[in-house]
């Protein structure tokens, strides 16, 4: 399991985790210890592939999803995997924003 802080420009509040669960296969951000958005990956030779992402309804609307996105995503890239995006959330955040289109094989479905 790999942990992080949150970077600076970030403004939540210091009970704020985020960490890759690889016996769960998912990366998860806490709230107060509580999971309140996770994404769920296969980790495959040379690939990370996102399935699905949830945040739990009491955390919606927050940004928090796309700190997790954020953190996720430069993970793959520092292990120097890439990223295959069959999750919709992390596709769309991967479309957003600028900094991983060397590091992303699309999915043909």
């Amino acid at each position: 399991m790999t942990e992080n802080m949150i970077s600076t420009e970030d403004k939540f509040s210091p009970d704020v985790s985020l960490s890759r669960d690889d016996e769960h296969h998912r990366y998860e951000l806490r709230v107060g210890g509580k999971v309140a958005v996770q994404s769920f990956f296969r980790d495959l030779p040379g690939h990370v592939d996102f399935l699905h992402t949830d945040t739990v309804e009491d955390f919606k609307g927050q940004g928090l999803g796309k700190v997790l996105a954020h953190f996720a995503l430069d993970d793959v890239v520092a292990s120097g995997k890439r990223i295959i995006p069959h999750c919709p959330f992390i596709a769309g955040y991967l479309r957003a924003h600028e900094g991983y289109e060397q590091h992303i094989d699309w999915p043909d479905n």
